[in-house]
């Protein structure tokens, strides 16, 4: 982990942010293609399959400047509006020093021992355990954290969790991040658009193989028999063609979410041991974390930018983030951390009845039995041997004793 280089990770999440830019025109420019074969399916349902091709590579060549106007649009409002966009899902909002002194505190304290520029601090009400950093340039960096975290973990964990977000400010990732978030996001909306176009359309073989809206069945006489079934079938071939590209896209897009190379969380646990000198924390943070930081109603690209996604795809195939018990094994192993093992489950704990308790917690304010003393054996003052009387002065008489409230 330490020979893979820091100075060579913030290069290439550099040039991969560059490269996922040009990424999203060319998914754009599949999708605007994919939309034209429909098109023209839908406009002429007497076509071939090689017309059906040249009309549409035509109709691209058309809509390309649109096509691109679009998508520097898109990338021109998540580069302004995306913090607002991740808030108005999450729900997260921005604090002072006065609302959270101690959040803040330990923030600032981390960044002035770097002499890292402080990003926007956030909070967001949810029981769930997790935090994650967004933005673009020094000026819209922020850090979101749980309220749940804030109650579950103490300072030093607490610290341990901003420092693991800091050097994901600080190595780019969180650029990288927000560009695939961007580009998972248009490919989403236009996959969608265009599989809604596909349901609102029915295949009528007895029309001559034409499309035709399902609100308006209009029927078209065909002039012979082989012009139908050659047109039908170009038909048919053309939408599975258009269908296919439309799926290469959206897993295109997927496979831009594994550009968000594992390798950056467990350097970003490593820079948190670095910033706060304490691997224990950081492996009991994770501990605390584990399996607690689903959000509810968050989307999967907003989880993606979390601390931990408990969310896995299929097969853990494009799961973005190593299991924590693999980054507490790598902090064990380069670090000299101590894991405590895995925390049992909240719901378990609570289910559990308290049947019995340590002797010394039964009944805390008596913790020993005093000793008797005095005449009535008075338990209530302060515990001590009986008093000794002095010794009898040489007139005094022996039957006239010394007692515990004087001569008699």
């Amino acid at each position: 982990m330490a020979a893979y280089g820091l100075y060579t990770h913030i290069a290439s999440n550099k040039f991969r942010s560059m490269l996922l830019l040009a990424g999203l025109f060319a998914l754009v420019y599949v999708l605007v293609y994919a939309g034209a074969l429909v098109a023209e399916v839908v406009i002429d349902g007497n076509g071939t399959v090689a017309h059906y091709l040249s009309r549409a590579f035509a109709d691209l060549l058309k809509a390309a400047p649109f096509a691109t106007l679009a998508a520097l649009a898109w990338i021109a409002i998540a580069y302004f509006f995306h913090q607002s966009m991740i808030d108005a899902v999450t729900g997260g909002h921005d604090v002072t020093r006065q609302e959270q002194p101690r959040l803040y505190n330990l923030l600032e304290n981390l960044c002035i021992s770097r002499g890292i520029t402080m990003p926007k601090l956030k909070i967001m009400e949810s029981p769930a355990l997790n935090a994650f950093a967004t933005g673009l340039n020094p000026r819209q960096y922020s850090i979101t954290v749980t309220t749940g975290l804030l109650d579950a973990l103490n300072d030093k964990e607490i610290e341990a969790v901003l420092g693991h977000e800091l050097t994901h400010i600080k190595n780019g990732d969180v650029q990288l991040m927000v560009v695939a978030v961007i580009i998972a996001g248009v490919v989403g909306f236009f996959g969608e658009l265009f599989f809604r176009l596909f349901t609102s359309f029915d295949w009528s073989p007895s029309s001559g193989g034409s499309w035709s809206s399902g609100s308006s069945s209009s029927s078209r006489s065909s002039s012979s028999s082989s012009d139908s079934k050659s047109s039908g079938g170009g038909a048919i071939i053309v939408i599975i063609i258009a269908v296919v590209l439309i799926v290469v896209a959206w897993l295109l897009s997927q496979v831009v979410k594994l550009a968000l190379s594992r390798s950056r969380e467990y350097l970003a646990d490593a820079g948190s041991v670095e910033l706060t000198k304490d691997p224990d924390a950081m492996i009991s943070a994770l501990r605390k974390i584990e399996g607690r930081g689903e959000l509810p109603g968050a989307t999967s690209a907003v989880m993606e930018l979390c601390v931990d996604n408990p969310r896995e795809g299929f097969a853990d195939l494009f799961a973005t983030h190593p299991s924590v018990q693999s980054r507490v094994d790598a902090l064990v192993k380069f670090a000299g951390g101590r894991d405590p093992g895995p925390l049992p489950d909240p719901a378990e704990e609570t289910d559990q009845p308290d049947t019995e308790q340590p002797a010394a917690q039964a009944n805390p304010q008596d913790p020993q039995q005093p000793l008797p003393h005095g005449p009535w054996n008075d338990a209530a003052s302060p515990a001590g041997p009986p008093p000794v009387p002095p010794p009898s002065p040489s007139g005094a008489r022996a039957g006239n004793p010394m007692g515990p409230w004087g001569r008699h």
